[in-house]
């Protein structure tokens, strides 16, 4: 992975972040995109494997947690970006500065790429030395002025070109070291793409309340906006990075029954279908357990609109309500015989 450097609209994988982080609060948005799909491997990948394919920079601890499900998480990787930020009115804005990113498996089955940064007003109308972005790693500065209301709805909704930080490029780049690095057969047990969940932290106004926004953009994209009174980011990144799998794990299985065609054709036919759900996925549902504490009325408050865990029980309950026709069927037939 090659050091920041250069001038590039693109996000490039770069040294392990040191220096200070820009503290919370002054001003500005902060901007995520976060990539979640399948690990392609024939068999869940073991605490040993999880580890040894996340360790993407040396040195550097991974983070491995057991309860209440199998968890690890890279190191962070830092990327320097030199580019126009993307906006909804089509004004340029230059930005400047490094970009954290990461990865994590989780209960051996979820693979996951995160990358965000904080982008805030620069001190001055030059661009700074390089030494200077370092030293604030997860932030960019902007070279003039920035609509910020303008910049956060240019991020949700890009627009064709190359114009904007490259973040999902990022996260495919961790997601693809991870893969490659654990030496993982790519023969999944169940057939199943990546969402792409991109999200928007800004601050709340004097004497507005604190929410949460959620919609399904185009195809696999999802889009979340954040509106916080002195939010922690390192946290809200990873509510999000909670919120992604979650999402993911409803679309997968949704998919799964839809091809299964619940309803149609033998039992045995529909049972083969939606095993993999069964055997891999179900049980890996459990919002908000690696959330902070104090960022839990999020999701509560995005489970009201949207009705996740409702669907999700839908989809639990029709399977469950396919494997006891099926057992009913089989005890039918050993009866009659």
């Amino acid at each position: 992975m090659s050091s920041p450097a250069g001038s590039d609209s693109r996000a490039t994988a770069g040294a392990r972040p040191g220096g200070r982080r820009a503290a919370p609060g002054q001003g500005g948005i902060v901007m995520g995109v976060v990539r979640t799909g399948p690990l392609l491997n024939s068999a869940a990948a073991s605490r040993a494997d999880a580890r040894a394919a996340l360790a993407i920079l040396p040195g550097e601890p991974v983070r491995t947690f057991e309860r209440p499900i199998p968890h690890a998480v890279s190191p962070d990787v830092l990327a320097g970006v030199d580019c126009e930020l993307a906006t909804r009115s089509g004004r340029g804005v230059r930005a400047v500065g490094t970009v954290l990113a990461r990865a994590s498996v989780t209960g051996g089955r979820v693979l996951q790429g995160s990358a965000f940064t904080h982008a805030a007003a620069g001190s001055g109308e030059h661009r700074q030395p390089w030494s200077h972005y370092l030293s604030r790693p997860g932030s960019v500065e902007t070279i003039g002025k920035a609509d910020w209301a303008d910049v956060a709805a240019g991020f949700l909704v890009p627009a064709a070109g190359p114009r904007g930080i490259a973040l999902g490029s990022l996260c495919d780049q961790v997601l693809d070291t991870v893969q490659r690095s654990g030496g993982f057969d790519r023969r999944p047990p169940f057939r199943a793409g990546r969402t792409t969940l991109r999200w928007v932290l800004e601050p709340a106004e004097a004497g507005r309340g604190e929410h949460v926004e959620f919609a399904v953009g185009d195809g696999t994209d999802r889009l979340v906006r954040l509106t916080l009174k002195s939010p922690d980011r390192a946290a809200v990144a990873g509510w999000c990075e909670d919120l992604a799998p979650h999402d993911w794990l409803l679309t997968t299985v949704t998919e799964m029954i839809s091809r299964g065609r619940l309803g149609e054709g033998a039992h045995a036919q529909v049972i083969d279908r939606i095993r993999p759900a069964v055997d891999q996925l179900l049980h890996l549902w459990m919002p908000g357990v690696r959330v902070d504490r104090s960022l839990m009325p999020l999701w509560t408050d995005l489970d009201q609109k949207v009705r996740f865990q409702q669907q999700w029980q839908n989809s639990i309950d029709r399977i469950r309500d396919q494997l006891a026709l099926h057992t009913l069927t089989l005890l039918g037939s050993t009866a009659g015989g």
